[in-house]
């Protein structure tokens, strides 16, 4: 039960257990096209998906490398560590950051932005996180995308934790990049990134003087949309196996129901805590996370003593993140998890409260 690597189900296991396929056999081909395909409707979008082989953060920062230039100025919405990140990455690579919403107790507000944005007019792109783990917000994507395409201003989205699990509409909201990665709602093991770009952003992509060589997204572009994809180098077959047969699943169970899952998940896990005397860890966010939940515990209850004694019980559930770590506890409700799995938690954290309050 954390954020990530998520259970991988038994199906999407055998599927990565099979012999070796060459990465540049039809047969290999025809996975990979199966995989990118059946990822569009997830990102809402269109475009072709690029497959980047590295983690989500790695993906985060191929993006500031294949669109910018040194100097270039850059917001970026830091209401949580995964957003923070964005602003890390950007100002390694030498470009001028400009960190916004940066109380981590409330959601992004699209009016803040769009008042930077007027007294910042060198600003090119807004960099957000969608779900932030660290939170458990859901920011206004669709919001922070209408205010920066009003001022013609890239906005750069981090779904990692979110993109599978919550709708997300690439096109109908005009987001310009989005990305996400194979752990997590996609229900599979780490290593494989995903990122669409905007015909904005492949704009931007052409001028950009950044240095890339592995992740040039260009050049993944353009072996992707061969009549016969394939990858620049050696593709991570297994793990392109095992994300291709986790898509046929959720599209088995239908994308609508997938969201509707997590939604319910969601509401009995906040639920449920609540009635155990628990509530959440940023109070006044407005918009929650649905594959996360994140909690805040008394002092009476340490973090550590709570999830050694849910570890015992079979159920791993995650530490707070930075300024949380010695007060929270977050419990993932992702991918392949089911009300049963939220369900066998509440006990099972019920029983846990009850013996520590009790100073067993």
């Amino acid at each position: 039960m954390t954020p990530g690597p998520t259970r991988v189900p038994e199906r999407v296991l055998r599927a990565g257990a099979r012999p070796m396929i060459h990465h540049r056999t039809p047969e290999f081909s025809a996975e990979l096209a199966d995989m990118l395909q059946l990822l569009q409707p997830f990102f809402g979008t269109g475009e072709p998906i690029l497959p980047v082989h590295t983690t989500g953060r790695g993906a985060m920062e191929a993006t500031i490398c294949n669109l910018f230039s040194p100097g270039d100025a850059i917001a970026v919405c830091c209401n949580g560590k995964f957003g923070e990140m964005w602003a890390t990455f950007a100002a390694s690579y030498g470009l001028t950051v400009h960190r916004v919403a940066t109380d981590w107790e409330h959601d992004v507000d699209s009016a803040e932005i769009d008042r930077l944005l007027a007294e910042q007019p060198a600003i090119r792109a807004v960099g957000m996180a969608y779900g932030d783990t660290s939170t458990g917000v859901a920011n206004d994507v669709a919001g922070v995308a209408s205010v920066a395409r009003a001022r013609d201003v890239l906005v750069l989205v981090d779904g990692v934790s979110s993109i599978g699990g919550m709708p997300f509409a690439f096109d109908d909201w005009e987001v310009d990049v989005a990305i996400t990665a194979s752990q997590k709602c996609l229900m599979s093991s780490p290593g494989l990134a995903f990122a669409v770009l905007s015909t904005r952003a492949w704009a931007a992509n052409e001028t950009s003087r950044l240095p890339r060589n592995y992740w040039d997204f260009a050049d993944i572009r353009q072996h992707v949309t061969k009549a016969r994809p394939e990858t620049p180098g050696t593709a991570p077959v297994h793990l392109v196996l095992q994300v291709a047969e986790a898509l046929r699943m959720l599209h088995e169970e239908g994308i609508d129901a997938v969201h509707a899952r997590h939604s319910r998940m969601a509401d009995m896990a906040r639920r449920g805590t609540a009635a155990l005397g628990l509530g959440p860890q940023c109070a006044a966010l407005q918009r929650r996370s649905t594959t996360l939940t994140a909690l805040a515990l008394p002092p009476e209850l340490p973090p550590a003593r709570v999830r050694d004694a849910l570890k015992a019980r079979g159920i791993l559930a995650a530490a707070g993140l930075a300024r949380y770590q010695p007060s929270a506890l977050r419990i993932g409700h992702m991918g392949d998890i089911r009300e049963a799995d939220v369900a066998q938690t509440l006990t099972a954290l019920g029983e846990v409260l009850t013996g520590l309050r009790a100073g067993a």
